[in-house]
């Protein structure tokens, strides 16, 4: 489990917004100590903060052994071209050290997503075919959540990452995928044990996720009522996205996407204070939640 063509990610590891504003060196301490507690994979994403690219090679630079995941690094950010360039460069100077996780990103009225991220592979996959054979490959998953962008991800990537689904769409998402494509499943965790506070903090968490119509059609596929979506979320749907209460609760929760079908499962720590650090309860995790290769 964990493995992406030959990457050994092992079963977990961590994703999170927590460096977009941070101030460099203290992200240099925080994944170098993460490194030292085990961790094998570091997932961030690309949201207005700090470039995909410019942030992987820093925390690349910053480790031995991390493996560093853009998870997503956006297509409307940058061209077919200049994004093939930036992931060979960090697969040439870390070699097997960086996955590109692309994905559709901010939706564009008019634009048919599944068509868009075709033909910027397409454009990729030219690019390469023109190009000298890299030193070392490079490995590249699509944010997907339909049949066909899982398919797309299934034939023309070495996997999907999804994000912010259930175990049941884990399940879904293998069945499509088949049993070789790489499947990373980000999911977000809350250390309170207290039902009321956990579900308010989540609910703050998922509001952005419970009322925008793409993720609202996600979780209509999933079998969630509008009723379940609508104000704040139920605590159904709440408690299915958001694994919340004591470390062991949690573990066994997150231990579902595995069994499930999922390669690896990327953590994301919620509840954290804005220029806060999760780094506490990712040394709990790392207690409880062993990271390595064949846990």
């Amino acid at each position: 489990m964990g493995g992406i063509d030959g990457l050994d990610l092992g079963t977990f590891g961590i994703y999170t917004f927590d460096f977009e504003h941070q101030p460099a060196a203290r992200m240099r301490e925080s994944i170098q100590e993460l490194e030292e507690l085990g961790w094998r994979a570091f997932w961030f994403p690309e949201v207005g903060g700090r470039e995909a690219f410019t942030q992987a090679g820093y925390l690349l630079a910053a480790t031995e052994r991390m493996h560093v995941v853009n998870g997503i690094a956006q297509i409307w950010s940058r061209t077919a071209r200049a994004t093939y360039g930036g992931a060979r460069l960090l697969a040439d100077a870390f070699p097997d050290r960086h996955v590109l996780g692309l994905g559709f990103g901010d939706r564009r009225p008019g634009v048919r997503p599944l068509a868009a991220m075709r033909e910027y592979l397409d454009e990729m996959d030219a690019i390469e075919a023109a190009s000298p054979a890299p030193r070392a490959p490079m490995r590249r998953v699509l944010a997907a959540y339909g049949p066909k962008m899982l398919e797309l991800a299934r034939d023309h990537a070495a996997g999907a990452h999804t994000y912010h689904v259930t175990v049941a769409h884990t399940a879904q998402a293998r069945e499509t995928l088949g049993p070789d494509a790489f499947l990373g499943v980000e999911h977000p965790v809350l250390f309170e044990t207290d039902p009321g506070k956990a579900r308010a903090i989540a609910r703050e968490h998922l509001h952005l996720y419970l009322t925008t119509p793409y993720n609202i059609a996600k979780f209509r596929r999933l079998g969630y009522s509008e009723e379940e979506i609508a104000g704040g979320g139920s605590d159904r749907i709440v408690d299915d996205l958001v694994f919340w209460g004591d470390p062991d609760t949690i573990v066994e929760r997150l231990r579902g996407h595995v069994e499930a079908g999922a390669d690896h499962v990327a953590v994301q720590v919620i509840g954290v204070e804005p220029g806060g650090s999760a780094m506490p309860h990712w040394r709990t995790l790392g207690d409880a939640l062993p990271p390595r290769s064949g846990d």
